[in-house]
């Protein structure tokens, strides 16, 4: 081999190695960087890619490996001194389905009957008096419960033309926009839909929703996993997913289930917080009396095992009950006790978000070492 390496050697070598994307070899193309450096028989440089997720990536720095070995010599220290360069990957630009929409929220349980609609209400609710524009969508394709909740069964929502569109207007309570399949179909008769069919339908009132400029647009999904938080996940731009759940430890456990279903790799959801809902009970004429009837701190052990912030604990009390059976949810009553729990629980809520899109900043290049 020679006695002495020059960078003319090491650049003459690089230009036996093609680039497959242009088919140029890598000198020609201008992706060898000057700053190729030489301490006795170690070499090292740095590649530089056009693109973020070039599938090329690997098998150049392998090629200009064997290169340099067989032209230059063998005994060249090569082998993990090539560094790679190239733009940050950023995230993909589309039509935004809601551009008036600034945050999507999802609100999900692992199971049933853990409160899921009853703290979606209140907490839409709670948002609205804070002075934030709010939507809700009853994504409950098979059990929605947002009509009841809100007094509004009996509403049938009316088309009305925007920008040449014709568009659902939402249905607005308190404060909330709200839509929900509730509104369209016989509430005595069971939703026999297979899930092709349910999650096009959820599709039609996100889309075709005159949702117009929101700062929060509320999901309250279906328990459990399903097409549907699939079709959400691809439809919307989640800003991230609050978890709902009891303290009892079967509620806990499915909501694990759901806790990865949205961290998993593929949907990449971020988790906002947990909210453990009925965590004690309080008798009206006892109010400062606690009953832990389901467990105590089963979601504030769960939080802090997982990493989550705990966003709120939701005492079971019977005016809560009351309140979503009469169409008007407790959140309303601003002074009451549970108005306070669901006004510090949007308070946490929004704290979470704004955490979240603050750092969202992306960064201009990424260097990384091979």
């Amino acid at each position: 081999m020679a006695t002495t390496i020059y960078p003319n050697l090491i650049l003459e070598a690089l230009s036996k190695v093609r680039y497959p994307g242009t088919g140029k070899n890598l000198v020609e193309a201008g992706m060898v960087e000057d700053d190729i450096r030489i301490d006795g028989l170690k070499v090292s440089f740095s590649l530089i890619f056009d693109k973020p997720n070039s599938p090329f990536v690997k098998s150049v720095v392998k090629a200009a490996e064997t290169a340099i070995l067989t032209y230059v010599g063998p005994d060249v220290e090569i082998k993990g001194n090539i560094s790679v360069k190239m733009p940050e990957l950023q995230p993909k630009v589309e039509a935004k389905l809601l551009p008036g929409v600034k945050n999507v929220v999802a609100i999900f349980s692992g199971k049933g009957g853990v409160g899921k609609s009853t703290v979606s209400a209140n907490l839409a609710v709670a948002l609205a008096q804070a002075g934030y524009r709010v939507g809700l969508l009853d994504a409950d394709i098979f059990g929605p419960s947002m009509p009841k909740m809100f007094g509004c069964e009996d509403a049938r929502p009316v088309l009305e033309e925007v920008d040449g569109r014709e568009l659902i207007a939402p249905v607005e309570r308190y404060g909330v926009k709200l839509l929900s399949i509730g509104f369209f179909i016989d509430k005595a008769s069971p939703v026999l839909w297979r899930g092709s069919m349910a999650s096009n339908a959820l599709k039609q009132l996100l889309s075709e929703g005159n949702w117009g400029e929101l700062d929060y647009l509320l999901l309250d999904m279906p328990p459990g996993t399903s097409d549907i938080h699939l079709t959400l996940v691809q439809t919307l731009g989640l800003t991230g997913a609050l978890v709902v759940t009891t303290p009892q430890q079967v509620a806990i456990a499915d909501a694990i289930k759901g806790i990865g279903m949205f961290l998993d790799e593929k949907v990449g959801v971020p988790i906002l917080g947990l909210v453990e809902n009925m965590a004690w009970f309080t008798p009206r004429e006892l109010p400062e009396n606690r009953y832990y009837i389901f467990g105590r701190d089963g979601g504030r052990a769960l939080a802090e095992e997982m990493g989550i912030p705990l966003l709120g604990q939701i005492p079971l009390v019977q005016g809560i009950c009351e309140a979503g059976d009469e169409g008007a949810p407790s959140a309303i009553q601003t002074n009451s006790m549970t108005g306070i729990f669901f006004r510090t629980l949007a308070a946490n809520l929004v704290e979470q978000v704004e955490r979240r899109n603050a750092e969202l900043a992306p960064t201009q290049r990424v260097e990384m070492t091979h």
